[in-house]
């Protein structure tokens, strides 16, 4: 079996197979032999586990995985580490590489024909920087039967997503991870463990998916519509980023505000969960 975070190993397979890292699809391969085993200690798979991997590079994780889980469809997007993730994980017979766009593939679909008899499935993935927020949603969104997403992402995104809803940290996209999930930063990942080296530090963080959500959405639409507006310009207040984002009256907006029993200059980072939620239902009343 490969070392796969073997700075010379690395290079010995790019020049088998004559890759090179594409700076378009974030490539960048871990070379700390210990950032692999604890993420797949952590994302919380056993041997009845099903684990879903978003962009399996040339496998680094994906042993890690397969090692521990029942089974292990990872994801590739870049066709050519197609024969490289053949070469370095020939020796499982429960990984599955399918070269394939998370975006764009029937995820519902897949999992079904992929993990139908698994007690569970996770996802475990080192997620590319400039698509983390749209892969989350995604996961998020479609209500798949996830048990957790585990995910390494960018130091300041990965602090953003696990934000308390509330504080100046938290955005809308903090929001809608409370809203599916119970959030955890696990531990930071220096740039210096990867090559090449990017320009910022990682973090792995995991999202322990909720069997509900937490509160009972009149309409689910209409409230992140709402959250939307109220965080798009972060230096207006509430009430005119919510009137100016969803075309409601200021002073449809004032009154709901109003009867949400908050204050009416109140910005939307000063917002916790409960308040927003509060505000959607006045909101609502009024549209």
């Amino acid at each position: 079996m490969y070392c796969l975070t073997d700075a010379a190993t690395i290079k010995k397979i790019m020049s088998k197979h004559g890759f090179s890292f594409s700076k378009a699809l974030g490539q960048n391969f871990i070379t700390n032999p210990e950032i692999c085993p604890m993420m797949a200690e952590m994302c919380g798979v056993d041997e009845n586990s099903g684990v879903l991997e978003i962009g399996a590079g040339i496998g680094v994780l994906t042993q890690e995985l397969g090692k521990r889980a029942k089974k292990v469809t990872a994801l590739e997007l870049d066709a050519r580490l197609i024969p490289i993730l053949e070469d370095t994980l020939s020796d499982f017979e429960n990984i599955e590489v399918i070269n394939a766009d998370v975006m764009k593939i029937d995820l519902e679909k897949l999992l079904k024909d992929c993990f139908s008899d698994c007690e569970n499935i996770c996802v475990c993935a080192n997620l590319p920087y400039y698509i983390t927020s749209p892969i989350i949603m995604l996961l998020l969104e479609g209500r798949f039967p996830f048990k957790s997403v585990t995910v390494m992402v960018q130091k300041e995104a990965g602090e953003r997503l696990c934000a308390p809803v509330g504080t100046r940290n938290a955005g809308a996209v903090s929001v809608a991870v409370r809203y599916y999930a119970e959030a955890e930063e696990l531990f930071g990942v220096p740039k210096e463990c990867f090559m090449p080296s990017p320009k910022v530090d990682s973090e792995v963080i995991r999202l322990n998916i909720r069997e509900k959500p937490e509160f009972d959405m009149t309409d689910e639409k209409f409230f992140f519509a709402m959250v939307k507006a109220a965080f798009a310009q972060r230096r207006k207040t509430a009430l005119n980023g919510i009137s100016a984002g969803l075309g409601m009256s200021k002073d449809k907006v004032l009154s709901a505000i109003k009867n949400a029993n908050l204050p009416e200059n109140i910005r939307a980072e000063k917002l916790n969960m409960e308040e927003l939620y509060n505000l959607s239902e006045e909101l609502y009343k009024l549209k």
